[in-house]
């Protein structure tokens, strides 16, 4: 009897166990995704394999690129440590599935929103952190001026993206009947292309830029002068979470109000303990409680600007025209509203 006494009493506690071990799962499952981040101890960020300027490994493994910076910059907003943070290089196709299957907490990958991406992908589209657009890439050599030169021409372009779509409602348009070919990897298509199995690549213009700065020898090819769409580029959350995004979306507005407010990472300890703008003071936690809505620290917005820059440093350091890709600001949608581009910050009050 004892014996089985102790046989039932021990099958009660894996019962036990069990039950507690579901219970734990399902609040797990049932947490925001902001709590399941600060549960987890880091942030998940889904990027691409390579976009220099954008996201690429440097020469000592780390990950660098406007859009790591984007994603440490959240990191920093929830954590106070901009180092709390996973890359997770996945292909396009596996882009949105990461995101709505919770395995990665928000996408910045140099992605376009698109009406059919924003409503039908089970992802919310946020903030544009970069205005694009698309172009073509040639050998100099060819002669070629404009796209429309291109008639009958194969055109090397990445499958199941925005460059695709756009360049099949380009050459309808304009009877140009471009052959496209395609590919699943960014690599192995510009692979393709350098080794003239294409006679053009399409894609966004940035990316041309970066494209060419790895070609093995960039003078040999010309970015033609037309610019075929309009590419915002910007993050994406798990549709339906109103609280994470606000945190992913609001660090990326701090960003700008940075650097409208002249803040940098180099004088904000200094605004932080001298400056007598309101403004200025909210958005550094000085004064008022614009963090308690978000779930984050006084300090969130100081930590993103302490770690990781205003938007302007962000540009300059990864794609402005003393980086790899060389890309001017002034004039282009790119600069603030108050030197005629679209960034500007929403009110911090």
């Amino acid at each position: 009897m004892k014996k089985l006494m102790t046989v039932m009493a021990a099958g009660a506690a894996v019962i036990l166990m069990q039950a507690a071990g579901a219970s734990s799962a399902m609040a797990q499952e049932n947490a925001s995704t902001l709590e399941q981040v600060k549960q987890r101890g880091y942030l998940s960020c889904v990027i691409g394999n390579s976009f220099p300027g954008f996201y690429s490994l440097n020469k000592d493994g780390e990950w660098q690129g406007m859009d790591i910076d984007m994603c440490r910059g959240v990191a920093a907003a929830v954590f106070g440590d901009a180092t709390k943070v996973k890359f997770m290089p996945v292909q396009w196709a596996q882009s949105f599935t990461t995101i709505k299957s919770g395995e990665g907490d928000m996408m910045s990958k140099g992605m376009t929103w698109t009406l059919s991406r924003d409503s039908s992908q089970g992802v919310d589209f946020l903030e544009t952190y970069f205005y694009d657009g698309q172009g073509f890439m040639v050998r100099k050599d060819l002669g070629v001026k404009s796209v429309k030169d291109l008639k009958g021409a194969t055109v090397c372009v990445l499958t199941g993206t925005s460059s695709e779509l756009n360049l099949a409602d380009y050459s309808r348009t304009h009877g140009l009947d471009l052959k496209t070919v395609v590919f699943d990897d960014s690599a192995v298509r510009n692979t393709a292309f350098f080794n003239d199995n294409c006679d053009a690549l399409t894609n966004d213009k940035s990316g041309l830029a970066a494209q060419r700065s790895a070609a093995p020898n960039p003078a040999d090819y010309v970015v033609l002068p037309e610019t075929i769409s309009k590419e915002a580029l910007s993050f994406a959350v798990k549709q339906n979470d109103s609280e994470w995004a606000n945190v992913v979306k609001w660090t990326f507005e701090a960003m700008v109000a940075a650097e409208e407010y002249g803040i940098t990472s180099a004088n904000v300890d200094d605004m932080r303990a001298n400056s007598q703008s309101p403004v200025v003071r909210r958005i550094l936690g000085v004064e008022g409680d614009l963090n308690v809505g978000l779930g984050l620290s006084k300090d969130w917005a100081y930590n993103i600007i302490k770690s990781v820059g205003n938007y302007g440093e962000i540009y300059e350091r990864n794609v402005g025209p003393n980086s790899v890709l060389g890309l001017e600001r002034e004039g282009t949608l790119n600069a603030l509203w108050e030197n005629g581009g679209m960034m500007y910050a929403k009110s911090f009050r």
